[in-house]
């Protein structure tokens, strides 16, 4: 971790890594099945949190899934939506649904480890296409969301990892207690799926209030006005204290960035975990066994 001179001294962010998910891997990666999905990694989690898109290649690989890597897939444009730079999300949004459309009928879906990202592509992209009156973008962003998916959502509805988990996953002795990101159950609906899925591993502790807001408020909170984001993250991380568990997820690395410094600064010992690493992590150690 590092601090940014541009943003406030306190303001602890995650280290880049050195290899982006994107160049780790080839574009196309064959299993023994029949199906194939794409992968869209978004921003955070392709340059920091790499290890999340490692989870979920591990993930679809354990279920013989055929793995498409979108290599040209640029930022889904919710940092720009959020700041109001409505050129840059126009621009970022037609280029991605011209090359989503290039292979789109070649995939069962194209699955998402991030809410943010896939609340911005499943539903922002269309009402923002909408709300300017361009009617042709706004179905073709209609038209693409009905193989858009978060990735728990679609692991849990559409494959068989649940019974998978419980019959070679290991089951942990540490606890995880889930926050509802906002872009998740608020936006999407999402938020039994993980919890289904991890509870096949490991003992679930419910917070006092997981549908709350984390703070992290998007690029204005983060910078000029973090203290507010400072403000609203302390009784998150008082919550996720009082539960008790050793691990606290979500899917969403926005929230795992303003949650892990909620816990550093109110000196909670507790880790962040996205459930798609979790998961992975479960049938690994089961296969070592």
């Amino acid at each position: 971790r590092f601090n940014l001179p541009i943003l406030k001294a306190d303001r602890l962010l995650p280290s880049l890594s050195k290899t982006s998910f994107l160049n780790k891997y080839p574009q196309e990666i064959k299993a023994k099945g029949t199906r194939r999905v794409a992968i869209f990694i978004g921003c955070l989690a392709n340059y920091n949190y790499t290890s999340i898109g490692d989870s979920l290649v591990d993930v679809l690989k354990e279920l013989d899934i055929d793995i498409f890597i979108p290599k040209k897939q640029k930022c889904c444009a919710a940092p720009a939506y959020f700041t109001g730079d409505f050129y840059t999300v126009e621009k970022l949004a037609k280029e991605n649904i011209e090359y989503f459309e290039t292979f789109i009928d070649d995939v069962e879906a194209i699955i998402i480890p991030e809410a943010t990202c896939s609340a911005m592509i499943k539903h922002d992209w269309e009402i923002f296409f909408k709300n300017r009156g361009m009617t042709d973008w706004e179905e073709r962003a209609k038209k693409l969301n009905k193989k858009i998916f978060m990735a728990t959502e679609w692991l849990h509805n559409e494959t068989e990892l649940k019974e998978l988990l419980e019959s070679r996953g290991v089951n942990f002795e540490e606890s995880v207690t889930y926050h509802d990101a906002c872009h998740a159950k608020k936006v999407q609906g999402i938020g039994e799926e993980p919890r289904a899925l991890l509870r096949a591993n490991y003992e679930l502790k419910e917070m006092s209030d997981s549908n709350r807001c984390c703070g992290f408020g998007g690029v204005t909170m983060q910078t000029e006005k973090f203290h507010l984001a400072q403000a609203a993250g302390k009784p998150k991380a008082a919550m996720i204290k009082e539960s008790g568990a050793q691990i606290v997820s979500a899917e969403c690395s926005a929230c795992r960035m303003q949650i892990s410094n909620s816990l550093h600064q109110n000196e909670v010992d507790v880790t962040f975990k996205n459930p798609v690493e979790l998961i992975a992590q479960s049938l690994k150690e089961g296969k070592s066994n």
